[in-house]
């Protein structure tokens, strides 16, 4: 059957069980909203964007990955503080650059799960800052280490949370 298909999301068709497509962005999304309340230092990461990176890069579907991007960043912001919009805007670009490469480049080996998460979250956040600061004329302010720290740790979560949700899908 992989001999016919004609691109890389048709010859390694995945899916999951309905539950871990509500689950996994629930799970995400309030543990980001109230695990910072009680350890400041857990604010750091962005575990909604990494879910929409594994779902984005691994599905390889542009579309879905935008709409799924928009939805998460949409109920994170209503969670926060942000203008209702930003992390929408932000997790719907980045899920639809992640599902166009998922499409194109292997995105099941460790090495390039690392680099594409580490620019994924770095992109998030240059998008976050140019719309916070440039489009909404707030002030936010843009630290090259503390960006830097942010993305590899994010990255260094996301080997964890990867490995945890390829336990869980399946192969048609």
């Amino acid at each position: 059957m992989a001999l016919m298909a004609s691109t890389r999301r048709e010859a390694d068709t995945q899916s999951f069980p309905l539950f871990v497509y509500v689950l996994t962005p629930l799970l995400a999304l309030g543990l980001q909203s109230f695990v910072p309340l009680h350890f400041e230092h857990f604010a750091i990461l962005d575990l909604p964007l990494l879910v929409v990176i594994y779902f984005a890069t691994t599905l390889r579907m542009p579309v879905a990955a935008t709409v799924g991007g928009a939805l998460i960043g949409l109920a994170q912001d209503a969670l926060t503080h942000q203008p209702l919009g930003v992390f929408g805007i932000a997790k719907a670009s980045i899920g639809y650059l992640a599902a166009s490469l998922g499409v194109r480049i292997d995105t099941e080996s460790i090495g390039t799960r690392l680099v594409l998460t580490f620019l994924f979250v770095l992109l998030n956040d240059a998008i976050d800052w140019i719309l916070v600061r440039h489009l909404l004329a707030e002030p936010l302010l843009w630290g090259w280490l503390h960006e830097l720290l942010r993305a590899a740790t994010n990255t260094l979560v996301a080997i964890v949370l990867f490995a945890l949700l390829d336990r869980l899908k399946g192969r048609e």
